[in-house]
């Protein structure tokens, strides 16, 4: 399993992460037997987040790995807050007070890494920044970063908080590609050519953040999958051919089409079934060419200039 460096830290983790929004419907056996194949397969880093099963998400990971010291050191841990029921709140007390509640279902002392969620509109950016200050210094959070955040977001947050913010979490799959069409169709009066996320991906790489991809095989936002999805025919068909070059299948040929992006980006795959897991781990070390990358581009459905 190949390693990236996360943002501008010291922090180097697996370029696939194991999602765990799913882990709150399984047994502490199943949990044991989802983390531990992922820990085998070398993937290290696990993303939670407050609202995941309302917190039953982080409860049943750590009661699966029955959490020690030992243990601990071996994980890179990311939790995630500021969506409530009907509502976002990035206040002081709501952020230090979720991380106090995952801390607790973790059974550890410190995240690793902790971001906002979804932008708050309402967000007071010195109230953000004490949070942040606070959860550092007391050594609960180590590192911190924002999740669905567009570039003049992220700048009015750096304006305040003290910490570097090391990702940015983001949908991007081949089936939701607008961080990348509308550099592509520069100067174009295709749909595509519009700016929706302020130019993110170049913005992320320019400061050094990380870039982690949810959801790399939906379509839509929570529409459903594209892999042997009969209306994508001409893309799993795509996938197919690519995947019998590498020796792999077409989810990790989807993963695969991800890394493959020169910006570094982490892949958070949220499978709780260790067999498709261990397929897709294997996308880690396949490199695919700059020709079928646009392949897969092309046949998604997206058009080039």
């Amino acid at each position: 399993m190949k390693k990236i460096k996360l943002g501008n830290s010291s922090l180097e983790a697996s370029n696939i992460s194991l999602g765990c929004m799913g882990m709150g419907k399984l047994s502490k056996d199943e949990a044991a037997k989802v983390i531990h194949n992922a820990l085998e397969l070398g993937i290290d880093f696990f993303d939670h987040a407050d609202i995941y099963a309302g917190g039953k998400s982080e409860e049943v990971f750590a009661d699966a790995l029955e959490m020690s010291p030992s243990i601990r050191e071996k994980l890179i841990i990311q939790t995630k807050a500021g969506i409530r029921k009907g509502f976002y709140d990035f206040s002081k007390e709501h952020i230090v007070g979720s991380v106090d509640k995952s801390l607790q279902r973790l059974k550890t002392d410190y995240i690793d890494v902790f971001l906002l969620h979804r932008p708050d509109a309402l967000m007071e950016p010195e109230e953000v920044a004490e949070a942040f200050s606070q959860l550092q210094e007391s050594g609960k959070v180590r590192h911190f970063g924002v999740s669905n955040h567009n570039p003049a977001q992220i700048e009015l947050l750096k304006k305040y908080v003290r910490q570097d913010l090391i990702i940015n979490q983001l949908q991007f799959s081949v089936m939701h590609t607008g961080m990348v069409d509308a550099g592509i169709q520069v100067n174009n009066k295709h749909d595509n050519a519009i700016d929706r996320d302020g130019g993110i991906l170049d913005y992320s790489r320019l400061n050094d953040m990380t870039i982690q991809a949810w959801s790399p095989f939906r379509y839509g936002l929570f529409e459903g999958f594209f892999i042997d999805n009969d209306d994508f025919p001409e893309l799993n068909a795509k996938l197919q051919e690519v995947g019998n070059k590498y020796g792999i299948n077409k989810s990790a040929v989807a993963v695969a089409w991800i890394l493959r992006h020169p910006a570094k980006i982490q892949t958070i795959v949220g499978t709780m079934t260790p067999e498709r897991l261990t397929n897709i781990a294997k996308a880690s070390d396949v490199v695919i060419t700059r020709e079928e990358w646009y392949e897969i581009y092309r046949a998604a459905g997206n058009v080039l200039p």
